[in-house]
This record gives C-alpha cells, structure tokens and sequence, in this order.
C-alpha cells in the first residue's frame, strides 16, 4: 500500500506548503503546553495530546503532499494509519497510538471517562511523536521545517 492508492479514497493530494506545517507545529506545541496543564480535567488532558498526535499526523500527510479527506469517516484512523508510509513507525507503535484514538471515540461520543494512565499514556506519545516528526522533517523534507 502506498499513500498514492489512497489518493481519492480517504486522501487527497496538496501542494506541501511550509507555512501550513509551521502552524500544525506551532498548534502541535500549544495542545502538548495545554495537556501538561494539571488545572485541566483528565479529558481535557487527554484531548489537547491526542489533538497534537493528529496534527503531527497532519504534518507528515502534508510534508508528502497530501492530505486526509476530512469530509469521509474514519479520517483520524486514517491519519494515523498513513504514519507507517509517512513516517514509517512500527506496527507497534501504530497499535498504541490508534487504541488512544478509540479511547478518544468512547470519550468524545459515549461520554467514557479517561484514566490517568491513558491521559499520561496520550501525553508521552504525543510528545514522542513531535519529536519523531520534527527530526524526519528537518533529515527528509528541510525545506519544509
């Protein structure tokens, strides 16, 4: 599987621009600096990291040339799928950071509440994985970081 036979399906093609990924970074960098804030309820929490982890996703999407089909289910799992082929994660990691995202599903849609150990769990990947993007930027796409 490749990102091009996804193209139209759940992802479309854009031109990779350098603007766009500063302001994912930047919002990236706000939601993990609110996600650490202990003032904030645990969903809160959790929700500010997962929303870091889906705009590195984004990053990465976009630093190939392409982006999720926002207007077509299942473009969170989408995003997070296509980081083998962006970023090129292991399985392993991938599974953890889509059990995240259905813990985020069961938060958002069935009112679920979020344990500690998932807040803290969505927090480390987070930061993980905006580490993981920024150095592939600056080593595959440095024109773009």
């Amino acid at each position: 599987m490749t990102l091009r036979n996804l193209l139209g399906i759940s992802i479309e093609a854009v031109t990779p621009d350098a603007a766009t990924i500063a302001r994912l970074l930047a919002a990236a960098e706000r939601n993990l600096a609110d996600a650490a804030l202990p003032a904030l309820s645990a969903e809160n929490r959790f929700d500010a990291a997962y929303k870091a982890i889906m705009q590195c996703a984004m990053v990465a999407l976009h630093a190939q040339g392409y982006r999720t089909l926002t207007s077509r289910p299942g473009h969170h799992q989408t995003a997070i799928q296509t980081l083998r082929l962006t970023l090129e994660l292991t399985p392993e990691r991938l599974i953890v950071l889509d059990a995240l995202r259905k813990q985020r599903h069961l938060t958002d849609y069935d009112g679920e509440p979020v344990p500690d150990s998932a807040v803290l769990d969505c927090i480390a990947q987070a930061r993980e994985l905006f580490s993981t993007v920024n150095a592939w930027l600056a080593t595959k796409h440095p024109n773009l970081s």
